[in-house]
């Protein structure tokens, strides 16, 4: 049996900071197989610079990308990121500006659509899992970026149901930014991808993980 694996999302997902093949995706890709004790296909769909608009529009429009996500057994999203630095320069660094609020409002709708559309996709399909890829404070010292940091990764937590777990990295990363950051201080260092990896890996792997005992199951009694 193999899986198929779509990492959606932003620099995080294509990996910028990290050595080649260091970043999350190849190293959750050796995890799943790993654990699910199967070969794993990846399909990494990350762009830098990616924002919550541009997804969502990539998830409703992309027709090649609707594929993937329909035969998908596991799907990784990073995103928001983006929309939270592009407010606060637009804003001048004001994190209490309310065009900060209303876009931080509009990346939680995008995201909230995001999944419904990827469910519309699945169908009737109950075999497969979201993981979510929090986000982490690349300014340490500003407790506003904390406080909105830490609100989106809320968020997130709040989607969590059986098939979609959100992996909040604040506090994984808090008070180790020196050595988990890459050198331009925003996205992570090859180590940082690293605590990215088992961040994911300590959500689990149901539903694929019975899946994959069910089937073994089968295998031996015949």
């Amino acid at each position: 049996m193999v899986y198929r694996y779509l990492a959606l999302g932003d620099s995080l997902t294509v990996g910028i900071g990290a050595l080649f093949g260091s970043g999350f995706v190849p190293l959750y890709r050796k995890r799943l197989e790993y654990h699910l004790r199967s070969p794993v296909l990846v399909s990494n769909q990350g762009i830098n610079g990616l924002t919550s608009d541009g997804l969502l529009s990539m998830v409703k429009y992309n027709q090649y990308l609707r594929n993937l996500i329909s035969y998908a057994d596991i799907i990784t999203i990073s995103i928001g990121g983006n929309d939270l630095i592009r407010a606060a320069r637009s804003s001048k660094w004001n994190l209490s500006s309310p065009s900060f609020i209303q876009t931080l409002d509009i990346c939680e709708s995008n995201v909230r659509e995001i999944l419904l559309q990827i469910r519309s996709l699945k169908k009737e399909d109950e075999s497969y899992f979201i993981r979510l890829v929090g986000l982490y404070n690349p300014m340490p010292q500003n407790e506003a970026a904390y406080h909105w940091v830490k609100q989106y990764n809320d968020f997130l937590i709040s989607l969590t149901n059986r098939r979609v777990e959100a992996a909040p990295l604040l506090y994984a990363f808090q008070g180790k930014e020196r050595e988990l950051l890459f050198f331009d201080k925003v996205h992570p260092s090859s180590k940082g991808y690293r605590v990215i990896d088992e961040q994911l890996n300590q959500l689990g792997y149901t539903p694929l993980l019975q899946q994959e005992k069910s089937y073994t199951a089968r295998k031996r009694k015949k």
